[in-house]
């Protein structure tokens, strides 16, 4: 069997270690239940590496927010060309982060495991079905 292309796990939201267990429950704008399981369901790594390891994740959602809000800017005006109001821009700004917020939870966390930690490495032998994966 061919590995799982690092790109389309991360995607998915896949575990970085094995990139076939899922990480998260529910869908990205299901409310209530878009929560990160302790423990991948394929490999049982356990994803909160150290106690408040999450926390970090807070500065890749405020660079993801800041990247997003000026995206935001750039198309407003591009689009209405408008330089004079305000409101218009805090008001897109605003429906816009707030719109993108579930992605913001969901992709903080996995770009933290796959790209800023270190201990985390795929391991190619448990990239394998469950069917055929020995536990």
């Amino acid at each position: 069997m061919s590995k799982t292309a690092k790109s389309w796990a991360m995607l998915h939201a896949k575990c970085p270690r094995c990139r076939r267990g899922a990480m998260f429950s529910g869908g990205i704008y299901n409310f209530g239940s878009n929560k990160i399981f302790d423990r991948c369901p394929h490999c049982n790594l356990y994803y909160e590496i150290e106690p408040g390891y999450f926390y970090a994740a807070m500065y890749v959602s405020y660079a993801l927010n800041v990247m997003e809000g000026l995206l935001i800017v750039a198309l407003t005006y591009f689009i209405t060309q408008n330089s004079t109001s305000p409101w218009l821009y805090i008001g897109t700004i605003l429906t816009g982060l707030l719109v993108l917020s579930p992605i913001n939870f969901r992709y903080s966390r996995v770009l933290l495991l796959y790209w800023l930690s270190p201990k985390i490495n795929y391991q190619p032998h448990l990239d394998k079905d469950d069917s055929t994966a020995n536990h």
